[in-house]
């Protein structure tokens, strides 16, 4: 059986989006017949996108956008693949120190661009990041992957 392969894009700068991070990996590890990779988004380049069936994007929120780093991430990759990766489904989680909803709509705004399709909603962690938190981003990563690897996603 052919691995599906699941790419968690992301940035943290104070570490609490990296804690999420961190969380969406265990999640998804967890799920068999699955191979997961998370790169950086300053690191993460357009062949690991076009090596993606799924993607999960992370980002703190920045000035009630996403991250610089994040937004790189797509001004690199967007042109190059476009027709390369039409309904790439996608999932998200936001380290929000506001509300989040100018990061989440920020990133699905390009999102559609690509087009990638939405496959959960997103995770926003409001304030610091507690147990609960950590659990909801461990879900996220084992439901998208698990998801992926029967053929849902």
């Amino acid at each position: 059986m052919e691995l599906r392969r699941l790419l968690i894009v992301f940035h943290s700068q104070g570490g609490s989006a990296e804690r999420l991070a961190d969380a969406v990996l265990r999640g998804a590890r967890r799920a068999d017949g699955v191979e997961v990779r998370a790169v950086r988004a300053l690191d993460a380049s357009l062949d690991d996108l076009l090596w993606a069936q799924a993607v999960i994007f992370g980002t703190p929120e920045n000035f009630g956008y996403m991250s610089g780093a994040l937004k790189d991430f797509f001004d690199r990759t967007f042109y190059p693949a476009q027709g390369k990766v039409a309904q790439l489904p996608y999932a998200l989680f936001v380290k929000a120190g506001n509300d989040g909803t100018g990061a989440v709509t920020s990133v699905e705004r390009i999102a559609r661009g690509y087009p990638l399709r939405r496959i959960a909603e997103p995770v926003v962690v409001r304030g610091e990041v507690g147990e609960q938190d950590v659990a909801r981003c461990e879900e996220l990563g084992e439901t998208v992957a698990a998801g992926l690897a029967l053929g849902i996603f």
